[in-house]
């Protein structure tokens, strides 16, 4: 007999307790899901979770002592295998861009609804960034800040590269690919993205495989900056 898989072991930290034990007590409905702790705060959270080996880490940003977005690294190294999700009300751009950059799996917002949040973290452990989708504009400004700085006083901006030296133009997508990229922009899951295109999962799965591979992109997230990126400069 196959024995049904191991639930999502999760760890929450944040500092307000009434909302802390609210959202322990949402997740432990779903039977897939099991808290197997909590912490109110940076230093009490690297105490205790090395011992726990959660599979996913919960974490607010703003907590007292060390933030949280500070506080990633450490957990990274003492949780190689576990994915941390910021689940925050910061919508700050500058927040989103530093957390990402400090190792988080995924940044979200306090308002997300319970089903998200659960898909959500099935997406995380699965290797998949999850961002919310009210900040996914705000990621495009970031990389793009990130890509280009501004150049000092009275200094020139670089010269645009001539036509020969320029990159070749990324394969074009099938429209099907183009279907599914907008939908990836959006934040849908391959679940979200089936369902709303009427194929198989599975189809979704290879066409964000041939998505990625043609638009030269190695994640979601990037799918979903150039996609949205795309249609500012549209």
């Amino acid at each position: 007999m196959n024995r049904p898989p191991a639930p999502i072991k999760l760890f929450v930290v944040d500092d307000h307790t009434l909302f802390r034990r609210g959202l322990v007590a949402l997740l432990g409905q779903d039977e897939d899901l099991q808290v197997v702790g909590e912490a109110g705060d940076a230093a009490q959270a690297l105490r205790l979770a090395p011992a726990l080996q959660p599979d996913v880490v919960l974490m607010d940003n703003h907590l007292p002592g060390v933030s949280g977005i500070d506080a990633i690294k450490d957990l990274r190294q003492q949780l190689p295998l576990a994915r941390v999700l910021m689940l925050t009300v910061s919508e700050d751009a500058q927040d989103l861009a530093m957390a990402l950059r400090n190792g988080a799996h995924g940044y979200l917002l306090k308002t997300i609804d319970g089903d998200l949040l659960a898909d959500a973290i099935r997406r995380a452990v699965r290797g998949e960034p999850v961002v919310s989708l009210e900040l996914m504009g705000k990621l495009v400004a970031a990389f793009q800040a990130q890509d280009s700085p501004a150049p000092a006083d009275g200094a020139a901006a670089a010269p645009c590269a001539m036509p020969d030296e320029a990159a070749p133009a990324p394969a074009a997508l099938t429209p099907r690919e183009e279907e599914v990229l907008r939908e990836i922009a959006r934040g849908a899951s391959n679940k979200e993205i089936a369902r709303t295109l009427d194929i198989a999962e599975t189809t979704v799965k290879i066409h964000v495989q041939h998505i990625l591979r043609k638009l030269e992109l190695t994640s979601r997230v990037q799918a979903a900056v150039y996609a949205t990126d795309r249609q500012r400069v549209a």
